[in-house]
Parts: structure tokens; sequence; C-alpha cells
């Protein structure tokens, strides 16, 4: 049930234990998997994002048991969007902000997914730092596309961290006017 479920709120160095979460979420999709993204490729990721002072994580929890959680961040458009896919982004004052937020992960449990947790998860990370624009990187094709379209996410380009990364989707939503 929906109502029983509890949201909390870590910031730079309160990371619960988070990857079998993040596994039993993805474990499922041969994509991800195939494209690197194991539990210790996201242990050395979000230990790097930890370290940084506006880092903020959301879990939660149904009946003391960890079933989802999101983390994000804000940054400069530079980051988030790199010097190749920057000067494409739309509309402008998505690349001009000084107000934008990165989110890295949201994940549920597949007993739990289709119930809103995602939906509470990403409200409330919004409602944390607050930014003025938000953008995630998504596989294409995957799940939880419906999920960020539903939110109000419109496709903003192709991402590539690295020469050997795969290709993302760079999704995009206006958080505040």
């Amino acid at each position: 049930m929906v109502d029983s479920i509890s949201l909390h709120r870590y910031g730079a160095g309160d990371i619960p234990l988070l990857l079998d979460t993040w596994a039993d979420a993805h474990a499922d999709d041969p994509e991800i998997a195939d494209a690197g993204y194991t539990p210790d490729a996201l242990r050395r990721q979000i230990t790097g994002h930890a370290h940084r002072d506006d880092f903020t994580l959301i879990t939660a929890y149904a009946d003391g048991h960890l079933i989802g959680y999101g983390y994000g961040f804000r940054c400069t458009p530079a980051y988030w969007y790199g010097e190749d896919l920057l000067p494409h982004i739309t509309p402008e004052d998505a690349r001009t902000t000084d107000s934008l937020a990165g989110i890295c992960e949201l994940a549920v449990r597949p007993d739990w997914q289709g119930q809103g947790i995602g939906t509470r998860l990403h409200q409330t990370l919004l409602d944390a730092m607050r930014p003025q624009w938000v953008s995630l990187l998504a596989m294409p094709g995957a799940p939880a596309q419906r999920l960020y379209q539903h939110l109000g996410y419109h496709y903003a380009g192709p991402y590539k961290s690295s020469p050997n990364a795969p290709v993302l989707d760079l999704l995009l939503l206006r958080a505040s006017p």
C-alpha cells in the first residue's frame, strides 16, 4: 500500500546501502547489464557524486525495507550536458540557467513499481533541490521512459559519457518557471 511508504532525505556522507535496490530494479534488463551499469560501477558513481555539498538522496521504505531511491545534485549546464551537446539544448534558458539539477538514479524495486513511488521520489527530490530545470539520462526504449514522459520530460538529445559508453537519451524538464 502506497500510504505506508516513508520517504527519507539524506545528504553528502549519508549514503545507505543502495546497491541491492538498484540491482533489483534493473535485474531483468540485459541492455543495462550489457552497457556496463553494474553494482560496482554504481558504487563508484555514487561515491564520486556524494562528495558534492549539494548531493541529495531520497529513499523510500515500506515496513522498514528499502524499496526505492533517487539521487541528484545541482550542477552547471556545461557539466551536465557536456560541451558537445550544450549548444544544441533548447530552449536557450535550459543551457544558460544557474538553476539546473541532474538526477542520476531513480529506481524502485520491481514488486513496487507502478504504484506511484517513482513519482513521489522524483517530486521529493525536486522539492529538496528546488531547480528551475532538471535533467536525467535514460536508456532509449527503457520502461522507465513511460514514467519520465508522464512526469513531463522531453528528449533533449543523445548523450554519451565516453567513446565506449552507450548512447543514452538526455531528458529535460522545466521544474519551475
